[in-house]
């Protein structure tokens, strides 16, 4: 750096002083030529004529002269001193110039390379730069024979803090719990922020696992004072996945893989935190290969509709069916909805899914009416289905190809999914209502809406989740939420269903609480159309064109 500096500041005063000296040398020129004249003049004015004889003798005896004669030869010297004093000045302005633009741009360069691998938000690390020290830890790791561990983390419901309190103080709290986080590890960990509430932790070295799972309880412990947001003291859980290398990974992307695997099953578990297991992977080469076919089974017809029986309590009819979709797969027998939906919802073929569901339901329902049966279905809505602004006109094409009554159609849509966007849902909602299509909140009770939003609503009907129907006989508490329940709907107009009704007991006690419909067990499994028709004479329910049997 020195010697190119030197080297750039000798060049540039070479080449001024060379442009100096140029000038000075045109100076004496002139100047030289300025005596030749001032000789000749007085030459002819001591003469009167201009010879060499005058010239010399006007040299010999004009001192006047002399000194003139002088001045080119100092001019020159003195020229050329001043002109190698300017150059080098030059050379040096430039030199600084050249630096200071140097260290500018360097700085710039650091400060991009920063901020290209730090979190704006929380200044902690960033994906990349976390990326980039899990493969160093990973390389040393395996060298030296150890183990190392990464950690996903991910706020519960932060969403709902964004939503109500805003971004601005979402923000805040993000900066408390990185700040919290970076506190309760040591100074050779990285805690670095994915994106949005989600976290990762390298511990780049650990002697066991049971290291890791104790590092993730000092997390979730460092998170269990409020912190203070806008004046409100906010409880914050997390959950959080652990995966260790060599054991559930060599490499940094199947490691953060896993650990995001595992954080999702802890979410799912309400454990705090988990360490990867395989039954955790939901990418397993059998789903992976179930992914590719799901497609060929919606457009080949591979799929097929069981109904479930909705009896209403107090004449004993069956009104309305619950269509449930299976998948007849050629290797893997009938498929329940719980092994390929969520690979649906993964893959973006929910749409396509539901459009079959919905097509094939009320093409049952219209053959059934043409038989004399007045039998409405209900279809379940995915979350992605019901956020798609076309949704309610693809809907109503469908009704309008089956010739189909709206209000024979009843779309069962889960508290998640109206909470996960509540503005576009409500839109959506209120567009399918206005075509006449019934609306009804499956699975109440284990979501998060407010009864405030509920009133919002343009829904008729509540089912009350299983999970609080089949113990409400030995459980005082479950007993407690379906009374309460009942209640409440039917202070807002609105009408129940109970799920998972499996015994006389609970239908006789439903039916004394109130409780309008019915699906479970003792109501009737799912099965296909002819099955089900074919099974009614032999059951306790009539449609609603009939009587009840004994």
């Amino acid at each position: 750096m020195v010697a190119t500096t030197s080297e750039t500041l000798a060049g540039t005063a070479r080449l001024l002083k060379a442009r100096a000296n140029r000038h000075a040398l045109y100076g004496v020129i002139i100047a030289a030529l300025c005596i030749a004249a001032a000789s000749l003049l007085a030459a002819f004015m001591n003469s009167g004529a201009v010879s060499v004889e005058a010239l010399i003798e006007a040299q010999r005896s004009n001192y006047a002269l002399w000194i003139l004669d002088a001045m080119p030869f100092v001019f020159a010297v003195w020229g050329q001193y001043a002109g190698s004093l300017m150059a080098y000045e030059a050379g040096a302005a430039v030199v600084d110039q050249t630096n200071e633009l140097r260290a500018q741009a360097e700085a710039a360069e650091r400060r991009m390379t920063y901020e290209a691998t730090h979190d704006p938000l929380t200044d902690l690390p960033n994906r990349v730069l976390l990326h980039d020290r899990l493969a160093q830890a990973v390389n040393a790791a395996r060298r030296g024979g150890e183990c190392l561990a990464v950690l996903v983390m991910d706020l519960d419901h932060f969403k709902e803090i964004n939503d109500t309190l805003g971004h601005c103080n979402g923000d805040l709290l993000l900066k408390q719990v990185a700040s919290r986080l970076k506190a309760a590890l040591r100074a050779p960990d990285t805690v670095a922020r994915l994106g949005g509430d989600e976290f990762a932790v390298l511990l780049p070295k650990i002697h066991h696992a049971d290291g890791a799972e104790l590092s993730a309880r000092k997390l979730l412990r460092a998170l269990e004072p409020p912190c203070v947001v806008g004046g409100l003291h906010l409880e914050v859980h997390a959950s959080i996945g652990i995966a260790v290398c060599p054991e559930h990974g060599a490499d940094p992307d199947t490691l953060m893989q896993r650990a995001e695997v595992a954080m999702y099953a802890a979410k799912r578990n309400h454990s705090g935190f988990a360490r990867y297991a395989a039954g955790h992977d939901q990418y397993s080469p059998r789903r992976l290969v179930l992914m590719g076919e799901l497609r060929q089974a919606i457009e080949h017809g591979h799929l097929c509709l069981h109904y479930q029986p909705k009896v209403e309590m107090a004449r004993g009819e069956l009104t309305e069916v619950e269509a449930l979709v299976r998948w007849r797969h050629p290797q893997h027998g009938l498929m329940p909805p719980d092994e390929f939906i969520p690979l649906a919802e993964r893959t973006g073929l929910i749409q396509a899914l539901t459009h079959w569901v919905l097509d094939e339901a009320l093409r049952q329902s219209a053959e059934w009416g043409r038989a004399g049966r007045d039998i409405g279905v209900c279809v379940n809505l995915s979350p992605r289905v019901l956020l798609d602004p076309q949704i309610p006109d693809t809907f109503a094409g469908l009704l309008a190809a089956h010739r189909i009554a709206p209000s024979r159609l009843v779309l069962e849509i889960t508290e998640g999914a109206i909470m996960a966007d509540r503005d576009r849902a409500l839109e959506i909602l209120t567009r399918l209502h206005g075509f006449g299509v019934r609306l009804s909140i499956d699975d109440f009770g284990t979501g998060y809406s407010s009864l405030a939003y509920l009133k919002r609503l343009p829904v008729e009907e509540l089912k009350i989740d299983q999970s609080f129907v089949m113990a409400m006989l030995e459980d005082a508490n479950d007993a407690v939420i379906v009374r309460a329940t009942i209640e409440l709907a039917h202070n807002l107009g609105l009408r129940v269903v109970a799920e998972g009704v499996r015994s006389r007991a609970l239908w006789e006690r439903l039916r004394e609480l109130g409780c309008d419909a019915a699906q479970g067990e003792y109501v009737g499994d799912p099965l296909e159309a002819a099955a089900l028709i074919e099974a009614l004479p032999r059951g306790p329910w009539h449609l609603r064109t009939g009587r009840r049997r004994a």
